[in-house]
């Protein structure tokens, strides 16, 4: 009998796997990144370099877009077990996210996501909002973000129970029909009449993976609608709509119109945050709060609202009672 438990692994035969009409049309190493949990890309990749892993009993690169009905060889794989361990110790976590399902029917799934959850166990972290859902709906053949939140940032996030839902959302993203709408307190009084702000944004990435974003002409095209919704004294609640989607968009454009957002640790304001703190406030005041959409099966117009947090709004209610 193994008592070394942490050596155990799953050593796994052949396989064929038959694409289904809902996972045509993505790229081989996605669609393997999702069936095989728990096994490292550098390994998928090296599988698919050595031709081990064949479709329809021909090699093919890791590009390679997959038709329904094809036949999918994946080797023998040996993956360590505890690749799953994170789940359990989070258990907490994953039940408090079923009370922040907002919408949920057989395509969708809505979640107002609370601040300091990543999206997905990237980037050094091992457990997100993705895991957390698939280990809420162990029953759940597809599960995948639409889009993506900030780890500090709170409020609507989008998750496709279906192939053929990601897709139609991916291109209602990219035609710019969904319309969301964030809340954000930013330092000092927003003038009036900045309602856009158009700043091309460049993206770097640090030796430690960390992103930092600035507004560079050699950047992205980007462009936020604001508008102001409440005023205080040396703060602003500000409404902010991005019309494109690039990497901290809204944080960067605030902070370069002089205006940055309460408790950003990468754009923010050390004398504005320690007032901020001061009043109670210990994460970043950005909430996704509305999200307008064409549901991708019904086609009818979907509106949806996420609530601020206790600590968000009773943060406003003291700087109200300060004007």
């Amino acid at each position: 009998m193994n008592h070394d438990s942490e050596a155990k692994t799953i050593n796994q035969g052949v396989r064929f796997l038959t694409v289904t009409e809902d996972e045509a049309g993505q790229r081989v190493d996605n669609y393997l990144t999702a069936k095989l949990k728990g096994v490292p890309k550098s390994l998928i990749y090296r599988i698919l370099r050595k031709g081990e892993v064949r479709v329809n009993k021909g090699r093919v690169k890791p590009e390679y877009k997959l038709q329904r009905d094809d036949s999918v060889r994946v080797p023998p794989l040996r993956v360590a077990e505890k690749a799953q361990a994170p789940v359990s110790k989070k258990l907490n976590q994953v039940a408090r996210l079923e009370k922040q399902i907002i919408f949920e029917d057989d395509c969708l799934l809505v979640l107002n996501k609370p601040s300091g959850l990543a999206v997905h166990g990237g980037s050094g972290l091992n457990f997100g909002v993705i895991e957390a859902l698939r280990a809420l709906r162990p029953e759940a053949r597809f599960l995948e973000l639409v889009h993506r939140l900030d780890r500090d940032t709170s409020g609507i996030l989008l998750v496709a129970k279906k192939r053929s839902a990601l897709r139609n959302l991916h291109q209602q993203l990219r035609e710019k029909t969904v319309q969301k709408d964030y809340l954000a307190l930013v330092r000092g009084q927003w003038q009036s009449h900045c309602k856009t702000i158009n700043a091309p944004l460049l993206k770097n990435e640090l030796a430690g993976g960390e992103r930092i974003v600035r507004v560079d002409e050699q950047g992205k095209p980007s462009e936020t609608h604001f508008s102001i919704e409440e005023r205080y004294a040396g703060a602003t609640l500000i409404k902010a709509s991005p019309v494109t989607g690039r990497t901290h968009q809204i944080r960067v454009h605030t902070q370069y119109a002089g205006h940055p957002i309460a408790l950003d640790n990468k754009y923010g304001d050390k004398d504005f945050d320690q007032k901020m703190t001061a009043l109670g406030l210990n994460r970043l005041f950005l909430h996704a709060y509305a999200i307008r959409f064409e549901h991708p099966k019904s086609a009818e117009t979907l509106r949806l609202t996420a609530a601020l947090d206790e600590s968000l709004k009773a943060l406003l209610t003291i700087l109200r009672a300060t004007k």
